[in-house]
């Protein structure tokens, strides 16, 4: 499958963006997908996930409350909905798919099977 992200920009802190990560080549619906980000002289840290049908997601505790991810099968697109933004949240925001029809949470990097190339979140304080 191929990962295509976008909707990364600048923003204020407080603000919000909306990433998408549209797949191609492959059922959709048969993925587990993530976001993932990458601050600058960090590892890649996880973000949220979804399972295949939408019914589970997971997100890690600095961004509970703020972001939310959904998908769309039918458009096959994940999405980041990201408000209340953070300078902290700045980061390369990266998509990653898992063929996976189960519901654990896919946390870790080496879980998922395909990567898009990143978009840029930038959060001026």
């Amino acid at each position: 499958v191929q990962l295509q992200a976008s909707g990364g920009g600048l923003v204020q802190a407080g603000g919000s963006l909306r990433l998408s990560c549209a797949a191609s080549g492959h059922p959709f619906s048969s993925y587990f997908m993530g976001w993932f980000r990458q601050a600058p002289g960090k590892e890649r840290e996880f973000v949220a996930a979804i399972s295949w049908s939408g019914a589970r997601t997971y997100s890690t505790d600095s961004v509970m409350g703020r972001f939310t991810i959904s998908r769309d099968n039918a458009k096959s697109t994940v999405y980041l909905q990201m408000n209340s933004l953070k300078p902290e949240d700045t980061a390369v925001y990266y998509c990653a798919a898992k063929r996976s029809y189960g519901t654990s949470p896919y946390t870790g990097e080496r879980d998922y099977d395909f990567w898009g190339q990143g978009t840029q979140v930038t959060v001026s304080s």
